[in-house]
């Protein structure tokens, strides 16, 4: 039997190897060229430390000077010894770069455009042969004609035949303009990726997701995937928006909360004008029972202003969650690294 296993690197770059029964995570990465950090390889020296964020595995035989209990406990093991017991995600604290690996760029075509609302629309493209990724991670597309690259959180699970995404239409944004103007079915497009730090881990206790505009894209996929798996903790989603036409997507969040019992979701809209029944900031419609007295892992992908927001409002709230996942994102403009990953919507 093989494992999947989802290497993570610093700079949020993902590459998916498969492990062989009895391999080690080591053993499986260099078996395909990626050079993870590695010495001994017998458990001694603790160079190839890193931590398995999701899956179970076997953790091998070491010295205490290599990985202490207390480390091991925390979900950190040696790349040398760990052999997976299923499908592991594993943060690996090195760049892809250094380990000697990139990226993977596909090439595929266009399916289709949905216009959602006057501000947002959502495109599908046909799902490539032996693309993998993790829900709620995005790619970097090439805009056809262009020399350009815009990166787009999946907004589908990992599995489906196609890839869908959700985007801001900003009137001179370059992606934006093409899918209004220049977009037709069947169009060669090209991305690379997997990326980014932001996505699920595995579901340990209750959570709370809080998505500002675009930002719904991950969770839509994070909800794709518990929908397929089941989840017996209870999810919570708030998800905020400025104006009447930005609220898209709510068909597939009543859907998911017809698949999925233990899942439920509000909706918020900020401006003043607006004729929601609820109105304002997503912190203002968070209780305190969905906080769980900071027993609970929050996902947060907005604006950096929102992300900043949340964060203060935490602390004067005197919550600190058992963790928490951000991933902030700029309307246009190049993309920057800020928060645990980053991403563009126009």
């Amino acid at each position: 039997m093989t494992h999947r296993i989802a290497l993570n690197f610093e700079d949020g770059v993902t590459r998916f190897v498969e492990a062989r029964a009895g391999e080690t995570v080591a053993d499986a990465s260099y078996r395909v060229g990626i050079n993870i950090p590695l010495d001994c390889r017998d458990g001694a020296c603790g160079t190839c430390k890193c931590r398995v964020e999701s899956g179970r595995y076997d953790g091998g035989s070491y010295i205490e000077d290599a990985l202490t209990e207390e480390e091991a406990a925390g979900g950190l093991a040696l790349a040398c010894q760990a052999r997976p017991e299923s499908d592991l995600v594993v943060a690996i604290p090195a760049s892809s770069e250094v380990c000697k690996t990139r990226g993977q760029s596909f090439e595929t075509r266009l399916r289709g455009v949905d216009r959602l609302s006057e501000t947002s629309i959502a495109f599908t493209l046909e799902a490539p042969a032996g693309l993998a990724f993790l829900p709620g991670q995005y790619v970097n597309i090439l805009v056809p004609g262009t020399d350009q690259r815009r990166s787009y959180s999946f907004s589908s699970a990992p599995g489906a035949e196609v890839v869908s995404f959700l985007v801001r239409d900003i009137p001179r944004g370059l992606m934006s303009a093409w899918l209004r103007e220049g977009a037709a079915a069947g169009t060669r497009m090209e991305f690379t990726g997997p990326s980014g730090s932001f996505y699920l881990r595995d579901v340990t206790r209750p959570l709370l997701f809080l998505a500002g505009g675009t930002g719904l894209a991950p969770f839509l996929s994070m909800l794709g995937k518990l929908a397929e798996t089941g989840c017996d903790q209870p999810v919570h989603l708030v998800y905020g928006v400025t104006n009447d036409a930005d609220l898209v997507g709510v068909e597939a969040l009543e859907d998911y909360a017809a698949r999925l019992d233990s899942f439920s979701f509000t909706t918020v809209v900020a401006a003043e004008a607006s004729v929601h029944p609820r109105k304002g900031y997503v912190t203002a419609h968070v209780t305190p029972e969905q906080l769980h007295g900071g027993e609970v892992d929050i996902y947060l992908c907005g604006p950096p202003p929102m992300v900043d927001a949340v964060r203060a409002w935490l602390t004067a709230q005197g919550v600190t969650p058992a963790n928490f996942y951000y991933e902030k994102f700029s309307p246009s403009g190049a993309v920057t690294a800020i928060g645990e990953s980053h991403r563009q919507a126009a």
